[in-house]
């Protein structure tokens, strides 16, 4: 998905750009880079791959060659960035975190007006931070343009923009990406996981509204933009994205999954000898239900966390199975002979689960239940980068509905995600049965939410009910909000 941290200082920002930056690794493992702003306003940039290493060690020997008082670093998925574009708008800097579901149409219309030009690509397409920079570019000043780009946009885009001595702050339009603002005494800085704040002596501030644009400099932080109404903050950030540390909204990540494992745990009556978490983000909903449950909490798998990244991130399938499997290690004193519940974040694919199940009952599980932290995937996000699945069919639980359903074209997903449905039982016993499972169970959508503690109306929540932000505005019109 990708991540951004920047900061303007009074002093030398460069430790501080680097250390923020890097806070922001678990949400991409592609492309890293950092871009400054020296006292004579030249910017410096650079740009590694770190597919395969850690940023700190990709940087690390860079950092001589920076020197300002201003910068914005960020941690990529796909594309290169930072940018640094020269334009009647001055010469500027910019990152974004995106998914621009239009861009084909989007540049094409840059063509016809006939103000761009595109040469930076990214996996053979065109780079997504540069037409956003195209789309900015178009309107007389960089305030009115991000907020062109933003409404063009289809999909999301939250943007830092270097320039002016300061930096400039976007949140999506529907604040589907948070973005923190932090202070310490002659600095601000801007991120999207408040756990780059602490450790570098940032207090946490405020998080930017949906849509609201703000230019930050090291002794304030001014508003362009006000935020809109409508937001859609992903839900997914505190079930699996977020860093257990981090705070979104108020609400902190690792608090949710705790309250989240112990409404997961409620109504249950599963004769089990230990709960389990599988690491990393599932490990907070298994303490909760352990908590909730009475039943102890043990490690029956520990992550070997000194080189593995997160599975979800490497795009080729093959590969994200074997970092699945090399990533965790069993510990067979804590499996052999037991009745084993484990907690993850979520049931996606599916395949990882599988193989994760397998390898339980080889290492002499007795029996091995599944709890999923939220409900069963049905949509695949529209709105973030969260993965580059080609077909919806690659979800579990729409594989699941088509064995039940056949080809039917006139299937009702509605009727899926309603848990008191009899179709939704019998959906989750098909993927019950894929993974070769004693018992599975998936959050429900209210409790998800309740664990949250935001009004279901502020967030995100496409991929499990199929609900987007049009029919979030309909019903605020029509309830007069």
């Amino acid at each position: 998905m990708g991540g951004f941290f920047g900061v303007v200082s009074k002093s030398d920002c460069v430790n501080d750009l680097f250390f923020g930056t890097d806070y922001h690794s678990h949400l991409g493992t592609r492309r890293g880079g950092l871009a400054v702003m020296d006292a004579a306003y030249r910017i410096t940039r650079t740009i590694h791959d770190i597919s395969n290493s850690q940023f700190r060690s990709k940087f690390d020997g860079d950092l001589g060659k920076f020197s300002g008082s201003a910068g914005i670093g960020v941690i990529s998925d796909y594309e290169d960035q930072p940018l640094i574009i020269t334009s009647h708008l001055g010469t500027f800097s910019i990152v974004t975190v995106s998914k621009i579901a239009n861009s084909a149409k989007l540049v094409q219309e840059c063509f016809h007006q006939g103000f761009a030009q595109f040469s930076e690509m990214s996996c053979g397409e065109i780079n997504p931070t540069e037409l956003v920079a195209a789309l900015i570019n178009s309107k007389d000043s960089i305030v009115e343009g991000i907020a062109y780009a933003q409404e063009k946009i289809e999909g999301s885009c939250s943007i830092l923009i270097m320039a002016d001595r300061g930096i400039y702050a976007a949140r999506d339009l529907y604040g589907r990406t948070p973005i923190l603002i932090g202070a310490k005494e002659g600095a601000h800085a801007v991120a999207m996981e408040s756990s780059a704040f602490p450790n570098l002596d940032y207090e946490e501030k405020c998080d930017l509204g949906p849509g609201e644009i703000v230019f930050i400099q090291a002794d304030r932080v001014i508003q362009k933009k006000a935020p809109g109404k409508i937001m859609q903050v992903c839900a997914f950030f505190w079930v699996y994205f977020g860093y257990p540390s981090s705070n979104f909204e108020g609400r902190n990540t690792e608090a949710v999954r705790y309250r989240n494992g112990e409404l997961l745990a409620e109504g249950e009556n599963v004769d089990i000898d230990t709960v389990c978490g599988v690491p990393d983000s599932g490990v907070g909903h298994a303490l909760g239900y352990a908590h909730a449950s009475g039943v102890r909490y043990s490690r029956a798998f520990v992550k070997y966390t000194p080189t593995w990244a997160r599975s979800f991130m490497p795009q080729n399938q093959q590969i994200r199975e074997m970092v699945s499997n090399m990533k965790l290690i069993p510990v067979k004193e804590l499996i052999s002979g037991k009745k084993l519940l484990f907690c993850d974040d979520s049931v996606v694919r599916g395949t990882q689960m599988r193989n994760t199940v397998s390898r339980l009952f080889r290492t002499g599980a007795r029996e091995v239940h599944v709890r999923a932290a939220c409900p069963p995937l049905l949509f695949s996000c529209k709105y973030l980068n969260f993965s580059r699945s080609k077909s919806e069919m690659d979800l579990a639980a729409r594989r699941a509905i088509r064995k039940l359903e056949g080809d039917n074209p006139n299937v009702n997903l509605r009727e899926y995600v309603d848990a008191r449905n009899p179709k939704y039982q019998a959906m989750i016993e098909e993927i019950r049965r894929e993974l070769n499972l004693d018992s599975l169970g998936f959050q429900t959508l209210d409790k998800m939410v309740e664990a949250i503690g935001l009004p279901k109306s502020r967030l995100c929540t496409y991929c499990w009910d199929g609900v987007t932000e049009a029919e979030v505005k309909a019903e605020a019109d029509a309830s007069g909000e």
